[in-house]
């Protein structure tokens, strides 16, 4: 799709009445701030121009927006970039439809057929919460899918439903261990989430990698630099250059315990869903072949099991708070999105 009809898609879908009055915050970087529903028709826009179908647009879309509208904007509009491309070139199947079945009674297996990891999310949701809370505990396993962007977008949701949620994901490799001078393992995220009452759920989203991936490509094109330890090259220097960097090899955190962490990760996410280990996934970012890695999410009902968990879950965090503790996850979600110009002008044309 060429750079001139991607244009006058923008400019059409910015001039429509959904998006309603696109503010600038005033300073020397101009940003356009968005409400959620204008950020997702923009989302959904750019989706849909790279070619996807209707369900891969709205299930990419409402994903990028949550991602933003929750604090993680690495993951929000910055890497939908990546599915652009990737459903330009193919590594994402733009009109992909996964493929459900029922394994067992407590689990709901999804081939994602080389599309996207949210649509087959999205599909089963109503059945793996409804099997959760039958059986107690359920699992969603799939495989073939496309890297599974904000994990915590996931668990996060589960434990909207009351539910306790553990997800583990793998990716192409990118992170060496040991004495391995090679990319082993993906960044391999794993995010968990609970239920609070009167409260924001405790979310905890996280990469096994010393940091995420898109966090030193963000860095790189800052110019900025990196700590030490975060990346090596290929004789085990420290590179602190991010733009380096991204020809490097990520680094587990905390050393081996760390790489442990990331290899269990890796059983979950790849082996027990069938998808590809790390170390064979094509790239994300390059090429025409679908990483089709793995996503397994488990989730439990926990007032099957306490029926005062919520609760108790509110007094602990109260109690951690006040002696200091961070707790992950608990913010409220925003309300606009605050864009850079040159997004939304990049967003005019990738595709």
């Amino acid at each position: 799709m060429n750079g001139a009809f991607m244009s006058s898609v923008f400019i059409k879908a910015m001039a429509s009445p959904h998006y309603g009055n696109l503010t600038y915050d005033g300073s020397h970087n101009k940003h356009m701030k968005l409400n959620p529903d204008q950020a997702l028709q923009l989302a959904r826009t750019s989706i849909l121009a790279a070619g996807a179908s209707e369900a891969v647009a709205h299930s990419l879309a409402e994903a990028t927006v949550a991602a933003e509208l929750w604090g993680r904007p690495s993951v929000g509009f910055t890497h939908l970039f990546d599915y652009l491309n990737a459903l330009r070139v193919g590594r994402i199947s733009p009109n992909a439809e996964p493929v459900v079945d029922h394994p067992v009674p407590a689990a709901v297996r999804v081939d994602a057929c080389h599309g996207i990891a949210q649509l087959g999310f999205d599909r089963s949701f109503d059945d793996l919460v409804e099997r959760a809370q039958r059986f107690g505990i359920a699992a969603f396993i799939q495989r073939n899918s496309y890297t599974a962007g904000e994990l915590g977008y996931y668990t996060r949701r589960l434990a909207a439903n009351g539910l306790v949620a553990l997800a583990a994901s793998n990716g192409p490799a990118l992170v060496a261990t040991g004495s391995a001078r090679q990319a082993v393992f993906g960044t391999n995220p794993f995010s968990f989430a609970a239920p609070v009452r009167d409260s924001q759920p405790l979310l905890i989203d996280q990469a096994t990698s010393a940091t995420a991936f898109v966090n030193i490509r963000a860095a790189a094109e800052k110019g900025e630099h990196i700590p030490a330890g975060w990346v090596l090259d290929a004789q085990g220097i420290p590179v602190t250059d991010a733009a380096q960097a991204l020809h490097g090899l990520l680094q587990t955190f905390g050393g081996s315990r760390g790489a442990n962490v990331s290899l269990m990760v890796e059983v979950l996410a790849a082996g027990l869903t069938g998808a590809q280990w790390s170390i064979d996934a094509p790239s994300f970012t390059d090429g025409e072949r679908s990483p089709a890695v793995g996503l397994l999410v488990v989730t439990m009902t926990p007032q099957l099991l306490a029926d005062d968990f919520e609760v108790r879950m509110a007094t602990h965090l109260e109690r951690l708070t006040a002696l200091g503790v961070h707790i992950p996850g608990r913010r409220p979600a925003r309300q606009h999105i605050d864009l850079p110009d040159a997004t939304i002008t990049a967003l005019k044309t990738t595709a």
